[in-house]
């Protein structure tokens, strides 16, 4: 058994250099769209091979612009196998001029700012220094550590971590944990399945003056799109173990993700994100479109919610199709990784932490897909997808190191026993 030596010296904090790595990451543009990761995986394996000069790093590319990052390193014997998984890629800058700091990263009284310092180059900063102190106390745990970076997340695409699962053996684990956006005061276990579809309306052109004479395309969608509504009366059948671990947790969660939080992990959401059709106000539009996001809980099958879609927008000149189709997940909430994982949170922060299902997607359904349990644990997001994103290093800190104890309290069963 490891000795309380060991394992501090495995929760060793590394702030200063998670900073500076973080930054180096902020600094090499990854937005996507375009979706180009080529710099960003250049400088997450150049972190990886200074801070882990033995490690096995490679970059991997899923096409001509998208690289993924692997990394490994191994215990001292045979054993199971954690993976450590973030991704590259971000959302775009947007309007630099409403930004008051560097879009392209700033370290400032303790805090990193710029595009994806929060989501998630921050979070990756974590990973790699977890994935570090886990490389310098190998001598005490068997098995095998993997660090994997993917270049294809922020659109749900399948060129990141389900290329890399599906093309790199030891990218695939026995548990998985992912520093994505969030709170280091909340463990998020699972996470709503979704529909992302797009609606096409059409109708015949006419003189705004002569109505008569045409078919309204944006009023047919209009209509389509209100009967979506009824998607959010879909009985939803959840499983007690996390219904109770929502309704447990809400005193910590919503305060930080905002009240509503709890009503809607239980509740199909539907969120009209694109709407658009006609060219002048004097002409009847043949043509109109709209995109959709819909949101399913545990507990509401896609299947359910598809056939709810297909009763709803059953009417004249509308079709639609399905653009992203994903069930709920989650990994079991009294499962060993979960357990282990809030165990060590609360040891490292000295308080409470809430045990909850995600609002938003993550790669963690690739790896549920495959049957391997999974966490979100990372750091509290500010100004995500806006101007003057930013990230507390000390939540940083914090990540990293619950990380690197989790991984190593799996790794030698260290009072998590599945």
């Amino acid at each position: 058994m490891p000795g309380a030596d060991t394992r501090a010296a495995v929760g060793l904090s590394r702030r200063a250099q998670i900073g500076d790595w973080a930054l180096r990451l902020t600094q090499a543009a990854s937005p996507n769209p375009p979706g180009d990761t080529r710099a960003a995986a250049e400088a997450a394996a150049a972190i990886v091979q200074t801070a882990v000069p033995d490690a096995e790093v490679d970059v991997l590319a899923a096409s001509m612009e998208v690289r993924n990052v692997v990394a490994r390193v191994r215990g001292n014997g045979t054993g199971r196998r954690i993976i450590l998984n973030g991704h590259l890629d971000t959302y775009p800058i947007g309007d630099s001029s409403v930004w008051t700091t560097d879009p392209r990263g700033e370290l400032r009284d303790g805090r990193l700012y710029g595009r994806g310092a929060a989501d998630m180059k921050g979070g990756i900063a974590a990973s790699i220094a977890a994935f570090a102190n886990l490389a310098q106390n190998r001598q005490h745990w068997p098995g095998e550590a993997v660090l994997t970076l993917a270049g294809d997340e922020e659109t749900m695409g399948p060129l990141g971590t389900k290329w890399l699962m599906d093309h790199v053996p030891h990218a695939n684990g026995d548990w998985a944990i992912i520093g994505d956006a969030g709170s280091p005061r909340v463990l998020r276990f699972g996470e709503k399945g979704f529909l992302w579809i797009e609606i096409e309306a059409t109708g015949k052109a006419a003189h705004g003056a002569h109505v008569h004479l045409g078919d309204n395309a944006i009023e047919r969608l209009m209509t389509a799109v209100m009967r979506l509504q009824i998607l959010r009366e879909l009985p939803v059948l959840t499983p007690e173990v996390v219904r109770q671990a929502i309704l447990e947790s809400s005193s910590i969660s919503e305060p930080l993700g905002g009240a509503g939080e709890a009503e809607v992990l239980r509740n199909v959401t539907v969120n009209i994100g694109r709407f658009a059709g006609g060219t002048s106000p004097n002409l009847v539009p043949a043509e109109a479109a709209a995109g959709v996001d819909i949101r399913l809980p545990v507990g509401v099958p896609a299947s359910l919610a598809e056939q709810a879609l297909a009763q709803a927008l059953d009417l004249p000149g509308i079709r639609y199709r399905i653009l992203r189709r994903f069930e709920p997940n989650y990994t079991a909430p009294d499962s060993a990784l979960v357990k282990c994982c809030a165990a060590v949170a609360e040891a490292v922060l000295g308080e409470r932490v809430a045990v909850n299902m995600r609002v938003g997607g993550s790669d963690a359904r690739w790896f549920r897909m495959a049957g391997v349990p999974t966490i979100v644990y990372g750091p509290t997001p500010h100004g995500m997808g806006g101007p003057d994103e930013w990230v507390d290093l000390s939540d940083l800190d914090h990540v990293a190191r619950v990380h690197a104890l989790t991984a190593f309290d799996l790794l030698t069963r260290h009072g998590c026993h599945e």
